[in-house]
């Protein structure tokens, strides 16, 4: 039963064949993580301009009373590697479970990792645009995979154990099977994530990339109580295509064409709920740091309520909707409940028959457009006003000029 890490091949990539060899050798009663190999070069070249899931953030506002100082989030991955710029001061000694005194500090073979914790917490770089969404957290790397799937259930328990005991308050965990495990397998894993909960950590965890077909199906740890699954969305904030779809998904967030850090250096582009869930982790790292006394039941209310969505209840697609951060961060008046939010609820306006889904705007807005019409209208007037004053002056010109021809022509006679 294979477990699967949530990132996406791009557009003419290819896994490698290490990663290609363990999805054909696994067998129903291996169960191990694996790590696709999206082909992302590294070192790479820094990307200058500003990823398109931060031009929709206004960064100053977002950030006006924290960026996720003290707040520390594991990332149970491939590792996370720190020798590049963006991730050398934002993470701290984790653990290794593949490789004995390991401190998670490096991500030798794929770079999933890496990625993951960029999105959450890369500090800013002069000639870049990219930073992390909460660039003053700390990152605790627990390597736990590799290319080769060399993770599994047992290794995983003991990773989300090990984020729990390290004070992680925030832990991502961008892998999942959408396989149904053994009874005692299964609960050893949900009582891992009952562990991590009961010491107030808020997991969150990506969807999975098996929604292509439709279909509804559970993946896990996303599918767990009190997880908060992700889904994939694109620029339209509509649900990515493979995004996988059910009623354990809890908000979407960015996961197309996703620029992250890469080992050694520099940035790289990639799709997937791996890379949506962090979006969200890094929010979430926001808001721990603003409101400490919220527990993590809490501020996954804070993320659902405020989320951008088209109707008042969720679905499975999005589940409450996309995640606005900085609605999420600073529409705060009110305490969150602890039992998620209401169906009556769409958003920080609560009046479902007037929201919109939140849209990239390529050209002229519909207000833009409303106000340049009447513009025209106003133009039009003004310049019918000119020409009837003008007309009229003109008419009575020449009727005074035919007035006084006649006159001379009556003298002379």
């Amino acid at each position: 039963m294979a477990v699967l890490a949530c990132g996406l091949p791009l557009a003419g990539a290819t896994p490698s064949a290490a990663a290609e060899r363990v999805r054909t050798a696994l067998t129903d009663d291996d169960v191990r993580f694996q790590v696709d190999d999206t082909s992302c070069s590294f070192p790479s070249d820094i990307i200058k301009g500003t990823p398109w899931s931060l031009q929709r953030v206004v960064l100053d506002q977002l950030w006006q009373d924290t960026k996720g100082k003290d707040v520390k989030v594991a990332v149970i991955d491939t590792g996370v590697d720190t020798v590049n710029a963006q991730l050398k001061g934002a993470v701290a000694n984790g653990t290794d479970y593949l490789h004995k005194g390991g401190t998670g500090k490096t991500d030798p073979t794929v770079g999933h990792g890496t990625k993951v914790a960029g999105i959450i917490a890369a500090r800013k770089l002069d000639g870049t645009g990219f930073v992390g969404l909460a660039p003053e957290a700390t990152i605790i790397p627990i390597r736990q995979n590799d290319d080769k799937g060399s993770g599994n259930v047992d290794t995983m328990i003991k990773a989300i154990k090990y984020a729990a005991n390290a004070g992680a308050k925030v832990i991502n965990i961008s892998q999942d099977t959408a396989s149904k495990m053994a009874p005692d397998v299964d609960a050893a894993f949900r009582q891992a994530v009952k562990y991590a909960q009961g010491r107030d950590a808020l997991i969150v965890a990506a969807a999975g990339n098996d929604g292509a077909d439709g279909k509804v199906k559970e993946t896990f740890p996303a599918a767990y109580p009190g997880v908060l699954a992700v889904a994939a969305s694109d620029r339209n904030n509509a649900r990515a295509p493979f995004s996988q779809s059910g009623p354990f998904v809890g908000v979407a967030a960015p996961g197309i064409d996703m620029v992250s850090t890469v080992p050694v250096g520099g940035n790289c582009v990639d799709q997937g709920t791996s890379f949506a869930a962090p979006y969200v982790s890094g929010v979430a790292a926001l808001i721990r740091a603003k409101h400490p006394d919220w527990n993590y039941k809490q501020v996954i209310t804070q993320i659902e309520q405020t989320a951008d969505r088209t109707k008042a209840g969720r679905d499975d697609f999005v589940g409450w909707g996309v995640i606005d951060p900085a609605a999420a961060v600073n529409d705060d008046t009110t305490t969150p409940s602890a039992d998620g939010p209401k169906p009556d609820t769409a958003g920080p306006a609560g009046d479902s028959a007037n929201v919109q889904a939140a849209t990239l705007v390529l050209g002229e807005s519909e207000q833009q457009r409303t106000e340049r019409y009447a513009l025209y209208v106003l133009a039009t007037g003004f310049a019918l006003v000119l020409l009837l004053f003008g007309g009229g002056r003109v008419l009575s010109d020449w009727r005074r000029k035919q007035g006084v021809g006649n006159n001379v022509e009556s003298t002379g006679s």
